[in-house]
């Protein structure tokens, strides 16, 4: 299998490699992060002006269809520079969006060509698809012209990593939902202008789009360890739009957070290769007893097991991305997880052998190791650590373990 990038691709990666190397310097980073906002803005428009919001858009919404193979040049990227702004939580909603429509587009048409329905079930199935229809296309254009920031809020409070621990539920009462309950840890969630939220309705899983200017919504902004923002949401009876829910809420919901897997694994992908480029470039100017560090056997040993670990996660990550693609639920769940699991370790390991060559600095903030450190580190037990994703791998038909 030939998992070289294409000149399009190719292209891409250079014109974004470029900006981030004149504009999204180390200094300029810090000072993003230290600000009030906590992003900026001047860095999400020329992000919508290289075509990166719009890449994983539908063409029908003003988009490219790009795909999660598409998705890995630009995350990467991002990765190597450390970037702060909303991009992945913006992506993992535009593609909650675009699968929720594809969803409710062909149980509308199914219901519509099977004439089963009738009464008010049909009058308000009927109302939910083209009211589905209309927000999908509204909101999947402004995202792709950079106008609109987007977060799922993927977590609950004590729920840990499981995606359906889901206690806030949505009561229809009118014409309108409302949602009671609170979202944890939601990624650069007090930054976007709206959320895509799981909630329950009569036990089955729904997704709904609420505005951050809802009536009945609490948030509380803060600051993580790697620079990036997070907040917890709290709803009150707060409105919310349907966007799609049984039968095939659960199963969006799932794939929605396995693409957003893929795509915090592409982004660790490039922070490792700056951890690694880091390392070298650090042990070349340290010296011992008169010499670089970098001359050290054994020095050299433990860098090349990083960049060992470092493309095994490579390789599993790009095979994740083609398989995200598959029809085949099982099979994309498998190499996902495979992914993620492989990207956990070798965070893991690049972080900490980095930090022990960098000696005393790599503790500090003054040098790029110790954030690219952090940054891996929060990646890891995003959407599931390795622990978790193992035993996802092994509950998976077709796996059986074997005794020692």
């Amino acid at each position: 299998m030939d998992f070289s990038f294409n000149d399009e691709q190719r292209q891409l990666a250079d014109a974004l490699r470029r900006y981030l190397d004149a504009q999204y310097g180390f200094d300029a980073r810090g000072a993003i992060i230290h600000s009030d906002a906590g992003v900026s803005d001047t860095h999400w428009a020329a992000f919508a002006e290289l075509g990166l919001t719009a890449l994983p858009v539908p063409e029908a919404y003003g988009g490219f269809s790009g795909g999660a193979v598409d998705m890995l040049v630009v995350m990467q990227e991002l990765g190597r520079a450390l970037v702060v702004e909303p991009y992945w939580a913006t992506m993992v909603g535009a593609e909650a969006l675009r699968l929720a429509g594809a969803h409710g587009s062909s149980v509308q048409n199914s219901a519509q060509n099977s004439g089963q329905n009738s009464g008010q079930n049909s009058e308000r199935g009927a109302s939910r698809g083209s009211d589905l229809d209309a927000n999908a296309t509204e909101l999947l254009e402004r995202v792709a012209q950079g106008a609109l920031k987007l977060a799922v809020a993927f977590h609950e409070p004590a729920a840990r990593y499981d995606l359906f621990a889901i206690a806030t539920t949505a009561a229809l009462q009118g014409d309108r939902y409302l949602l009671d309950g609170t979202k944890s840890i939601v990624q650069h969630g007090a930054q976007a202008d709206c959320w895509i939220v799981p909630a329950r309705i009569n036990g089955d899983v729904a997704l709904f789009v609420v505005a951050r200017d809802a009536a009945g919504v609490a948030i509380t902004d803060y600051r993580t360890i790697d620079g990036q923002r997070a907040a917890t949401l709290q709803f009150a009876h707060t409105p919310a739009r349907w966007l799609i829910g049984a039968p095939a809420g659960a199963a969006v919901f799932e794939r929605v957070a396995d693409y957003g897997i893929v795509l915090l694994c592409a982004e660790a992908l490039g922070a490792l290769d700056a951890l690694n480029h880091a390392t070298i470039e650090y042990t070349k100017t340290r010296e011992q007893f008169g010499t670089p560090i970098a001359r050290f056997q054994a020095l050299q040993h433990r860098m090349v097991e990083m960049m060992i670990h470092t493309e095994q996660a490579r390789s599993l990550t790009y095979l994740a991305a083609v398989r995200y693609a598959s029809d085949d639920a099982d099979e994309r769940r498998r190499a996902v997880s495979a992914a993620k699991v492989r990207i956990g370790q070798a965070a893991r390991f690049v972080g900490q052998q980095a930090i022990q060559l960098h000696g005393g600095m790599g503790m500090t903030n003054e040098v790029a190791a110790a954030h690219l450190f952090k940054r891996l580190a929060i990646i890891e037990t995003t959407l599931g650590d390795v622990d978790h994703h193992l035993a996802r791998f092994a509950a998976l038909p077709g796996f059986t373990p074997v005794d020692a």
